[in-house]
């Protein structure tokens, strides 16, 4: 039994197309997944927390509720 391939049933794109399709793609999927600006600011705080964390040497407590 054969086993087609992409390659065997479709033509290859040229360089200029395929960059232009994974452009497209990416905007598209930067509009769907753009962050809610309430959730990125809050986001953009505990990681500088941590990062001040890592500066100082204090380890995380996982188990901290805060």
């Amino acid at each position: 039994m054969k086993i087609a391939h992409a390659d065997d049933s479709i033509e290859s794109l040229d360089q200029k197309t395929s960059r232009s399709i994974c452009d497209a793609v990416g905007e598209r999927l930067q509009q769907v997944f753009r962050p809610d600006s309430r959730e990125s600011s809050h986001l953009e705080h505990l990681v500088d927390e941590l990062r001040k964390r890592d500066e100082i040497g204090v380890k995380p407590n996982w188990h901290d509720k805060r």
